[in-house]
């Protein structure tokens, strides 16, 4: 019985590429495959493009966490009273609107920060 019959065209093309060593140079040529001993993630090619891309994402409601961080990190390096008012109404705004839209993701726990009291503590934080 002739198996070649029964093949696929698919099938075909790559026998036939390996018959004339079109394979034999790739890149990664014996190295094993990464991932593959974390278990079956169908999402490994997304996050193989974002780390390659330098990406992340994060769902809203964490996404707001980071940048409250990263807010009061600013706050803290801010050598203006306007900016840390600035940084305020801009990370008010954000959790305002996670909170509001009630994204998909972990539930926004993270409420708006109160502005004069941020701008007293950051005044005591100048002086100290």
């Amino acid at each position: 019985m002739n198996l070649r019959r029964w093949e696929s065209a698919v099938e075909q093309q790559i026998r036939t590429g390996i018959e004339r060593g079109e394979f034999d140079h790739l890149p990664g040529k014996g190295k094993p495959l990464e991932g593959l001993a974390d278990g079956h993630d169908e999402d490994w090619w997304l996050k193989a493009k974002l780390r390659a891309e330098r990406l992340s994402y994060l769902p809203p409601t964490l996404r707001v966490r980071k940048e409250l961080e990263e807010a009061r990190a600013a706050i803290a390096e801010a050598s203006k009273e306007s900016v840390v008012r600035r940084i305020v109404a801009d990370i008010n705004e954000r959790i305002r609107d996670v909170n509001r839209r009630g994204a998909a993701g972990p539930p926004s726990t993270v409420m708006p920060l109160d502005e004069e009291a941020v701008v007293a503590d950051w005044k005591v934080q100048r002086e100290g």
